[in-house]
């Protein structure tokens, strides 16, 4: 796909990034760096946590540098904490653009959530209240970075496992409204969207067609733990850690069919299984996406 320039962009949108192949990737783990250069295993792209590549050299820059020769990438971010109510971090920021700039990603994506207060850094990804001044506040953040960045940034939906009482607005709708306002992308993670409909008690079907489809430039996919919460209802924990579940393959199919072939990502961030296992989920979301038609957008691309 053709970048647009600054320049080009319309309604104050960003420019647009090259996009991702719509084939399915995994995430690049250090544990594989060697098979991968050794087999040049058939996957579609890799991704990257950005957090990891934020120094100067090291044997991390070293593999990533061979595998982007030979492979897109996409970087996924997970440390801008961009619904934080404190400025952004420039710090990370700039670090951020530098990394961008060194690999030039097909895709950069970040998190609806936040992740720090003052001086503190919490290790995970905490969810928001759904109101009109988390909506100003996400989409100046969000402003902020893809100016900096002069590229599209790719907005993940969360998992979540609390909501605020106080939300004016459903999860789906103040995603739309973050797109429309920022022209920032979506990136669909299905796992996620299962998890927190099962939580929540939500139509997960409606919450899809609520989403702004026509914006999302990569899919997620996830395994998720199980437990009970105190009060003995189901609870499903995002842990990136087990194979995508049944429902979640259904899911995805849905999508598919709803949006027509898109980049897709088999993550797997704990209890890292051997590469084949990893190359296996893949080929069997490359199989979904080979069965799909394209869409009027993808024909035109």
């Amino acid at each position: 796909m053709m970048i647009v320039s600054p320049t080009q962009a319309t309604n104050g949108a960003p420019a647009l990034s090259p996009q991702l192949p719509p084939r399915a990737g995994i995430g690049l783990k250090s544990q594989h760096y060697q098979q991968i250069l050794e087999r040049n295993p058939a996957v579609g792209f890799f991704e990257v946590h950005a957090e990891n590549y934020l120094v100067a050299g090291g044997p991390f820059h070293h593999y990533l540098g061979l595998i982007r020769e030979r492979y897109p990438l996409s970087i996924h971010g997970v440390g801008l904490s961009l619904g934080a109510q404190q400025p952004l971090d420039r710090e990370h920021l700039e670090r951020l653009a530098s990394l961008l700039e060194r690999y030039q990603p097909q895709a950069f994506s970040e998190h609806l959530a936040w992740s720090s207060h003052g001086d503190v850094f919490l290790n995970d990804l905490l969810p928001l209240a759904y109101d009109n001044a988390t909506l100003t506040r996400v989409c100046a953040h969000i402003d902020q970075v893809q100016s900096r960045l002069q590229r599209q940034l790719l907005l993940e939906n969360p998992a979540t496992y609390v909501e605020f009482a106080h939300s004016s607005m459903d999860e789906a709708a103040f995603i739309g409204e973050v797109v429309r306002r920022t022209g920032c992308g979506l990136l669909l993670d299905v796992n996620n969207a299962y998890v927190s409909s099962i939580n929540h008690h939500w139509d997960v079907q409606a919450y899809l067609h609520a989403l702004p489809l026509h914006a999302v430039g990569e899919i997620h996919l996830a395994g998720f733990a199980e437990d009970r919460d105190a009060a003995g209802e189901r609870l499903l924990i995002d842990n990136h850690g087990a194979p995508v579940d049944a429902a979640v393959w259904r899911l995805y199919t849905e999508v598919l069919q709803l949006i027509g072939a898109t980049p897709t990502l088999l993550e797997r961030d704990n209890a890292i299984p051997p590469l084949d296992l990893l190359l296996e989920e893949a080929q069997h979301a490359q199989a979904l996406l080979d069965a799909i038609q394209p869409t009027r957008r993808q024909a035109s691309a």
